[in-house]
């Protein structure tokens, strides 16, 4: 190429431009990485004294989609506790538990996790039950 062309000296310097600006832009921010959810506020769901008592246990699993706000939006039981109630009062209180919703590029996002839920009768019957037994409400 003949540098004393005016088209070939423009040529060259539009490259050496174009190399210059690439080398000064600021390079972009790193992608966060992906985040799970995070469990905020789980309370424990009631557990029926007279349950309690009865020796009736076992544990609920539950599919939850937690939303990007933190908040379950859809509860399905996987595997029941084998007792109905103790299945719904498992969901109920999933209802209103708390999460950090998982992340994707920094960004919130909705993630469906399971949860398993645990009732467990005690070791040691509360005196309570015994009242239970005797058709008296238990004294608290």
């Amino acid at each position: 190429m003949n540098l004393r062309t005016p088209t070939a000296a423009l040529i060259l310097l539009l490259a050496a431009c174009a190399c210059s600006r690439q080398a000064d832009a600021p390079a972009a921010p790193p992608v966060p990485p992906p985040t799970p959810v995070a469990a905020v506020d789980t309370p424990p769901p009631p557990y029926p004294l007279e349950l309690a008592c009865a020796g009736v246990e076992g544990q609920s699993v539950l599919k939850v989609q937690v939303g990007p706000e933190g908040r379950p939006t859809a509860i399905d039981v996987v595997r029941s506790s084998g007792s109905e109630q103790l299945d719904l009062l498992a969901r109920e209180a999933v209802e209103g538990w708390r999460f950090k919703a998982a992340t994707r590029g920094g960004q919130a996002v909705a993630q469906t996790i399971q949860v398993p839920v645990n009732f467990t009768a005690p070791a040691v019957r509360p005196d309570a039950c015994f009242a239970l037994d005797a058709g008296r409400a238990p004294a608290e």
